[in-house]
């Protein structure tokens, strides 16, 4: 839902959605608006009816806004944490291959530097499509060749299960990235965020107020809202777009760890 957002800058797509957002809300005071009160017959008192309802329904929708702006940044950050927690283990683990006796040093190390190529080449452009790149596995091969190593001194063994051990971070860290590529807010919840925006829509129109009154107060309501809705769905898909989450702690360890 809403994927071409992520296709443009971060600055139009905000633009455009509160363009559309104002610009709904002020062709509907135009024409939308008289017919709406020649319903009410211009009974005394509407506006501050109509005001006690936008403030009873202003305080449910935009809890349900924040709530949602406080989820989407919150599983933001989450998705941050693993990658780094990822790469933070990638890099432990690869500390702890550089003590392991040759061949089996060269062969893990050289898995790991592959890993973390394919990672930032392979796999990061088919998350910013909201592909999970599951095909893209190079942990496999890591596991199964570091499986084959035997130590054959106290010290190898230690060292092994050390290693063991940082793998098994390493390859927790990483299901929860692939988990969050396809995560999201569900339609239904959508759907509930636009059907307050259109009922929001409609408590302005009814209020009786100068044309230019009624467009602006209309206009700064419909602003925010629209603002609001267009934050929320650029951080709904974490590894979408400008604000996405990128590969930065790979390439640091790539270029600081493995660039020898």
């Amino acid at each position: 839902m809403f994927y071409w957002i992520y296709e443009v800058p971060l600055l139009l797509a905000v633009a455009l959605f509160a363009i559309a957002f104002v610009g709904i809300c002020w062709l509907g005071i135009l024409f939308a608006s008289p017919v709406i009160g020649s319903w009410f017959q211009k009974k005394a008192r509407l506006n501050e009816i109509l005001g006690d309802y936008l403030q009873y329904f202003g305080v449910i929708y935009g809890l349900l806004l924040g709530l949602l702006a406080v989820a989407t940044y919150q599983n933001h950050t989450d998705v941050e944490k693993a990658v780094a927690s990822e790469a933070s283990s990638l890099a432990a683990l690869y500390r702890d291959i550089s003590a392991y006796p040759d061949p089996d040093r060269t062969e893990l190390k050289a898995l790991i530097k592959e890993y973390t190529r394919s990672t930032i080449e392979d796999a990061w452009p088919l998350q910013r499509k909201g592909i999970d790149p599951w095909k893209v596995n190079r942990a496999a091969p890591l596991h199964a060749r570091l499986a084959l190593f035997e130590p054959q001194t106290k010290g190898q063994e230690a060292l092994h299960l050390t290693a063991l051990r940082q793998f098994n971070d390493f390859f927790e860290a990483r299901r929860q990235r692939l988990f969050y590529v396809s995560a999201g807010i569900p339609p239904v919840m959508w759907l509930t965020v636009f059907v307050g925006a259109i009922m929001n829509m409609l408590l302005i129109w009814a209020f009786d107020l100068p044309l230019r009154s009624h467009l602006y107060l209309g206009g700064i309501i419909s602003f925010f809202t629209g603002t609001m809705i267009c934050l929320i769905i650029l951080l709904d898909n974490p590894f979408r777009g400008e604000v996405g989450v990128s590969p930065q702690p790979f390439v640091l360890i790539h270029n600081q760890m493995m660039s020898e």
